[in-house]
């Protein structure tokens, strides 16, 4: 009995996520080199609509560029967004892969600017955020650093660059000694040029356009050091961009909205600080 249960909890919450309403990014996915896509690099968007509020996030989880973290990283994300009175947006995008694209660094990339298009040109919001996890991190990052390098079409021009970041144990940097190496080299392969990894290096693309960040790092985080966290609050510091840094001495890394080693919650204060960026 208590194997079926377990049992039916499994399939009604693959149900749930299934049956959750999602839209694809493209009509025609950009920058492939095959004639159709697998299922699984099919790029989506999950709607987490709720129909009369004005502001908006993208969320985008992690998985080091060699999966999606979809569930803790990404609906249930959504779900605390809704809660507080935002629409939520959870990203599904392409893994960057040689096999099923012509430049595998732009991929991801593209499916997030695909994402933010969309998101602005479907409801007029006020404020359009992004919120990204570990590899999701890097991508959020990416977005909120180079939303001017536009990779997809954009005959309307409509803004790429998010309202705000939250970069929550991000990967940041492309630099071997702080590195997440395995983002790294799923993203960009196995030798980069200088310039791409100085491309991807978000620390060293901060400018005065960059959107308003909140942080959040374990200082025990093994797979991706708080380094990454570190130089890319100097990086905004250095810019004047308004920022706060929610810093765990434990905690490691990959724990979505709960630290279960620290009562702190992150994504309490998260919301009290996008509420002072008014």
């Amino acid at each position: 009995m208590k194997f079926l249960y377990t049992f039916l909890f499994v399939v009604l919450i693959n149900y749930y996520t299934l049956a959750q309403e999602k839209v694809a990014l493209y009509s025609t996915v950009p920058n492939t080199n095959v004639e159709s896509l697998p299922p699984e690099d099919v790029p989506v968007l999950y709607l987490y609509e709720k129909p009369g509020n004005d502001k908006a996030v993208l969320v985008i989880p992690g998985g080091g560029y060699a999966h999606v973290a979809i569930d803790h990283e990404g609906h249930a994300v959504a779900k605390e967004f809704n809660k507080h009175g935002y629409n939520a947006y959870v990203l599904y995008y392409r893994l960057p892969k040689d096999g099923t694209m012509v430049d595998r660094k732009i991929g991801p990339l593209q499916d997030a600017e695909r994402a933010m298009q969309l998101i602005r040109e479907k409801h007029p919001y006020k404020e359009v955020g992004v919120i990204g996890f570990s590899a999701g991190g890097h991508l959020a990052a990416t977005l909120s650093n180079h939303y001017d390098d536009v990779e997809i079409k954009n005959e309307s021009k409509t803004s790429l660059r998010p309202d705000f970041s939250a970069l929550i144990y991000p990967v940041i940097s492309m630099d071997d000694a702080i590195t997440h190496q395995g983002s790294k080299t799923n993203l960009l392969g196995q030798q980069p040029t200088q310039d791409v990894e100085l491309y991807y290096s978000l620390e060293k693309q901060v400018n005065k356009q960059t959107p308003v960040t909140f942080l959040v790092h374990a200082e025990d985080d093994k797979a991706v050091p708080i380094e990454n966290s570190l130089r890319y609050k100097a990086a905004l510091e250095e810019n004047g961009i308004s920022n706060q840094f929610e810093i765990y001495e434990t905690g490691g890394h990959g724990f979505g909205l709960i630290n279960k080693t620290d009562p702190k919650s992150w994504s309490d204060s998260l919301f009290k600080w996008l509420d002072k960026q008014k």
